[in-house]
């Protein structure tokens, strides 16, 4: 399987104003997104906690946190981002962004697809 990397605009929630669009990779295996710390500092979000989080070694590494308006195909779904402290990280979009947005994976046709309708 191939990668899906989608453009996804991230958003201050508090200022709907500011916000940074980048190009993510979608990770089914990524449960928050991550985003490099600097593109969620320009536009005036801080970290307001943490998560410890697996990489895919194994091996366990603390990440600052907070919440962001994650927008992508027309909706947007608020979603937890992890502050990535690498400037050169690909930004990750997580399954929980993924599902908030009613959207499914295509792997055949290496893209997103909206679902039809959310189960309540």
């Amino acid at each position: 399987m191939g990668e899906i990397r989608v453009n996804v605009t991230v958003r201050n929630p508090a200022e709907p104003d500011r916000q940074w669009e980048g190009e993510f990779l979608v990770d089914t295996g990524a449960y928050h997104c991550l985003v490099p710390r600097k593109h969620l500092e320009a536009i005036g979000i801080e970290p307001d906690g943490a998560q410890v989080c697996e990489l895919a070694d194994g091996s366990p590494m603390r990440f600052d946190k907070a919440l962001a308006r994650i927008e992508l195909m027309g909706d947007y779904a608020g979603a937890t981002v992890l502050f990535a402290d690498d400037d050169d990280v690909t930004p990750l979009l997580g399954v929980v962004a993924i599902e908030g947005l009613a959207l499914e994976v295509d792997p055949v046709n290496q893209q997103l697809r909206r679902l039809p309708a959310l189960h309540l």
